[in-house]
């Protein structure tokens, strides 16, 4: 492999510069027969990747000339080593040229890349190996690279499913014979994407080139991707929105990018506020919502942000991989208007890695927009005339991008009006092929081209707006309650943040169901905490009618998927298994 570090890489006293937003090859946008066509169009533009240290400083200038060279390389590398077409080639995803190289090597090489997380602070090193090994005996790769500080895991985890391990340095020194490359058709697997909660069951999403073409197309005619754009990004490669939003999304499309490291973001999430604005472009840069909850709680009231920051050119702020919270959006907006932040920059969307990325995307500039839905309407029950009607605000998640279709369905099939709540199924090209090596769960989600998203929502004039996740519904007594309302209603509780509560239904002793609530804890005094576990469980009394079991745990407790986002089925699995310990609670005199 060569050097990584780009031509314009500093010598001596000059500085790095970065590839620049716009050059004279006329952009297409993604509108080529399979990905390497795309890395070989963007190859001819002095454009390409930035990556930056955790202050924001640029490390590493690698243009989409160096990257279709190293992939080439990469490629014959492979195939000296045996590696060809249709076998995996797992990758571990850390953000950087090394990753990109060997992504796209594997797919010049006819073999499927398939990119696994990075260790999180959750469950220790073995709890990581253990991860990567049920991910490994699901795709069953012929090698798992990885990066050389984090080898004695890798190796473990290689070792454990019998395939073999290197890390990146070592690969690279092996010989790169030159070789034929045959390039592939439109409609051979391209990659595998393991989804972000995929750990104990896991389901590896196989993309074709002609979905992935298809769903970048559409992703940035909707994105009105044009010129003087540029895109910032610290979403990990290892979840869709990261690894197809702003990896090969870039590339298809001929885009300049700026990188921040997912653990860079997570230490010092305003550095990408700062990189967004020493940005001299129109700025894309996507977050899910715990992304613009941080930075807006991390700035202090009493700062002048435009001393700091020029959020002016930052037309496009999308919002997704999670339920996107109004509150926090509007937080946001007052954190940083003074910076120039427009509230219309706010893109929603709404998608998954079984339609490659995006189904549904906001126009641009239309901003965010809130529909307040009775809580009895969500849940499906007989409106309370006794109590006071609840509400829910809902965020219109956009129109379906080119090439795709949406309908809402209920349980028998029939597709149901606007306003009407039901199942979210979507059609189009850019659905994947099937889950790979299971062909009862790819049964069960694809139905005559038709993907059941698992998602529950409604249309209205064809916009979609996404109420919850079918499997998250708690239905207790043929009352159906959305485990988000109990989560939101905690969180305005004084010392809450997003994310620190958990809620599912779970077996009591007599053998009724109930809501159970996991709450992180940060109050030391026991007096203190009694009184704030009554405080959640009237709380929770009031949105639900029913009483429920409340668990005060630590802090940093409550386990994220690879996207961040809060699991809850992994909470409600690691508490019942008694791994989740709850902070015992002064019993009354």
């Amino acid at each position: 492999m060569t050097n990584v570090t780009s031509d314009n890489a500093s010598s001596g006293d000059h500085a790095l510069q970065p590839t620049p937003n716009d050059c004279p090859l006329p952009r297409r946008r993604s509108d080529f027969a399979t990905f390497t066509e795309a890395v070989e169009y963007a190859a001819k533009s002095a454009k390409g990747m930035n990556f930056h240290d955790m202050r924001g400083t640029l490390e590493n200038v690698y243009t989409y000339i160096d990257l279709h060279k190293d992939a080439v390389e990469m490629a014959q590398r492979f195939r000296a080593a045996g590696i060809g077409k249709e076998d995996r080639v797992a990758l571990i995803a850390e953000t950087g040229a090394e990753f990109a190289a060997l992504f796209c090597g594997a797919v010049y090489a006819g073999a499927w890349p398939v990119p696994l997380p990075l260790p999180t602070g959750f469950g220790g090193k073995e709890g990581y190996i253990d991860q990567l090994a049920v991910q490994l005996d699901s795709s069953d790769p012929v090698i798992l690279l990885y990066p050389a500080e984090i080898s004695e895991m890798g190796a473990a985890a290689a070792e454990r499913q019998g395939c073999e391990g290197s890390d990146w340095e070592s690969f690279a020194t092996r010989p790169a014979p030159e070789c034929e490359l045959t390039p592939p058709e439109p409609d051979d697997i391209c990659y595998l994407q393991y989804s972000s909660g995929s750990t104990r069951f896991p389901t590896g999403v196989a993309v074709t080139h002609r979905a992935l073409l298809d769903n970048l197309a559409g992703h940035s005619i909707s994105m009105d991707v044009g010129a003087n754009d540029r895109v910032v990004s610290w979403l990990p490669w290892y979840h869709d929105m990261g690894l197809v939003g702003c990896f090969l999304s870039v590339i298809a499309n001929q885009v300049s990018i700026d990188y921040l490291k997912t653990e860079h973001f997570a230490r010092r999430p305003l550095a990408w506020l700062d990189l967004i604005s020493r940005n001299k472009g129109n700025t894309l840069s996507y977050s899910p919502t715990f992304g613009y909850d941080i930075c807006a709680r991390r700035i202090s009231s009493q700062s002048n942000v435009a001393d700091r920051f020029d959020l002016s050119r930052w037309r496009t702020a999308g919002n997704g991989a999670d339920m996107i919270r109004p509150d926090v959006m509007q937080n946001f907006v007052n954190a940083f208007a003074d910076a120039g932040f427009k509230a219309n920059a706010f893109t929603p969307s709404y998608g998954l890695a079984e339609a490659t990325l995006a189904v549904t995307v906001m126009p641009p500039r239309e901003g965010i927009r809130v529909e307040l839905v009775e809580e009895e309407r969500l849940s499906g029950t007989p409106r309370d005339l006794s109590r006071p009607a609840r509400y829910r605000a809902i965020v219109n998640c956009g129109k379906a991008v080119r090439g795709m279709k949406v309908e809402i369905r209920g349980e028998n099939g029939a597709i149901k009006g606007d306003h009407q709540i039901g199942k979210v199924w979507c059609q189009g090209t850019s659905v994947m092929h099937s889950y790979f090596r299971n062909e009862e769960a790819t049964n069960e989600c694809l139905v005559d081209g038709w993907l059941d998203t698992g998602d529950m929502g409604y249309m209205t004039d064809g916009y979609l707006f996404i109420v919850g996740r079918a499997k998250d519904m708690i239905i207790i007594n043929g009352k159906n309650l959305w485990p988000q309302d109990i989560e939101w209603a905690v969180e305005q509780l004084p010392g809450f943040n997003h994310g620190d509560i958990a809620a599912f239904s779970i077996d009591k002793d007599d053998g009724e169901e109930a809501p159970a609530v996991l709450v992180h804890c940060r109050v030391s005094d026991p007096e203190e905490r009694v009184r704030l576990h009554e405080q959640i469980r009237d709380k929770v009394r009031s949105i639900t009618g029913m009483n429920c079991v409340v668990e005060l745990v630590p802090p940093r407790t409550l386990p994220r998927t690879s996207s961040g986002k809060l699991s809850r089925a992994k909470a409600k699995r690691l508490y019942l298994a008694g791994e989740i310990q709850a902070i015992e609670l002064p019993v009354a005199a």
